[in-house]
C-alpha cells in the first residue's frame, strides 16, 4: 500500500490520547479469562459495549489532561504515511471517509463524518469506558472509532494474523463500515441480543466487512481533496491479502478454537473465518455496497 508523497492529511479526523492521564473510570469490563475471552467473542472489532448488554464501568466520558498530539505534529503529508504506522492509519481514516463522502452524495445523501480516537490502556466514551482488551470498536453513541495501536501486535502475535500495512488499514475500514451502519439506520438491528450463525449481529459484522472490501475497491480511484488526485497510489494482491488473512483471523471460529478450544456456532456475534473473507472479498470484488446485503 503506497500514499501520494504530496498529499496533505487531515489529522482533524485523528483525536491522539496516547499518553493521557484518564481520571477515574473504573475499566471492568469482563473478568479473568474467562471474562475476557466472552467479551473477545462478543465485541471484537465491532460495537460499543453497551450496544452489546456488557459491562463496561463507568459509561460517561471523562474530561482527561491530553498530552501534546503526536499525530499532529507529525503527520503532515502522505510522505509521513509512507514512514510512520500512526501517520498510515491517518491516511486510511482520511481516504475512508473521502470515499464514504463522495458515495453518499452520489446517491444522494450526506455523509456525516466520524473522528477516531487513538488511545492506550484505556478510554471513556459514550458506550462506557473501555480498555485495549476489547479491540478496536466504533461506539455509535459518539460517532467515533477506538483503536489502541497496539492491538495491532496483538492481531499478529495472539491471534496469528500475517499482519502488515493493509491488514491494518482493512480493521479501520471496517470500523467505518459501522459508522456507515449508523448513519443508514442498520446498526440497531444488532441490538436484539440475538447470537449464533444466523443472527442479526453476526449479519451487521459481515456487512462491516464488505463495505470494508468496497471502500478497498476504490481506494486507488477515490481523489483526494488536497490534490485532486487519489491519496492510496497502490495497492497490490498482497495487500488484499493481508486484509483477506486479517478478517478470517478474528472469525468466531477461530477465536473460540484459540481461546476455548472448540467452536460453539450458537454463541457467535461477527461470523467464522469464512465468511468474513467472503463478505470482504465480495465488496472488493464488485465495489458495490448494494451488494453487501447480508440480511436477505
Amino acid at each position: 500500500m503506497q500514499f501520494d508523497d504530496d498529499a496533505d492529511l487531515d489529522t482533524s479526523e485523528v483525536q491522539d490520547v496516547r499518553g493521557s492521564r484518564i481520571p477515574g473510570g473504573r475499566a471492568t469490563i469482563g473478568g479473568g479469562l474467562v471474562g475476557l475471552v466472552a467479551l473477545l467473542l462478543a465485541l471484537f472489532f465491532g460495537v460499543g459495549p453497551e450496544q452489546l448488554g456488557i459491562s463496561s464501568g463507568d459509561t460517561e466520558p471523562q474530561t482527561t489532561a491530553s498530552s501534546v498530539s503526536q499525530v499532529q505534529q507529525a503527520c503532515r503529508t502522505g510522505r509521513d504515511a509512507n514512514a510512520r504506522e500512526d501517520c498510515r492509519l491517518v491516511a486510511v481514516v482520511n481516504s475512508t471517509q473521502d470515499f464514504w463522502r463522495q458515495e453518499f452524495a452520489r446517491r444522494g445523501g450526506a455523509y456525516t463524518p466520524a473522528s477516531t480516537v487513538f488511545f492506550s490502556q484505556r478510554v471513556p466514551t459514550a458506550c462506557g469506558t473501555a480498555t485495549s482488551a476489547v479491540g478496536p470498536f466504533y461506539c455509535p453513541g459518539d460517532r467515533k472509532v477506538y483503536l489502541d495501536l497496539g492491538f495491532f501486535e496483538e492481531l499478529r502475535t495472539t491471534f496469528g494474523a500475517s499482519g502488515g500495512p493493509f491488514a491494518q488499514a482493512y480493521v479501520v475500514a471496517h470500523e467505518y463500515g459501522h459508522h456507515v451502519q449508523n448513519l443508514m439506520g442498520t446498526l440497531a438491528r444488532a441490538q436484539d441480543g440475538g447470537t449464533g450463525a444466523n443472527s442479526t449481529a453476526v449479519k451487521v459484522e459481515l456487512q462491516a466487512d464488505c463495505y470494508a472490501g468496497v471502500w478497498a475497491h476504490h481506494a486507488t480511484r477515490t481523489p483526494d481533496e488536497s490534490t485532486g488526485r487519489p491519496l492510496i497510489t497502490k495497492l497490490t494482491d498482497e495487500d488484499i491479502q493481508e486484509g483477506l488473512d486479517a478478517a478470517a483471523a478474528v472469525g468466531d471460529d477461530r477465536i473460540q478454537e484459540r481461546f476455548q478450544g472448540r467452536v460453539s456456532p450458537e454463541s457467535w456475534t461477527h461470523g467464522s473465518a469464512e465468511q468474513r473473507r467472503r463478505w470482504f472479498y465480495q465488496g472488493y470484488r464488485t465495489g458495490d455496497m448494494a451488494q453487501c446485503n447480508t440480511f436477505r
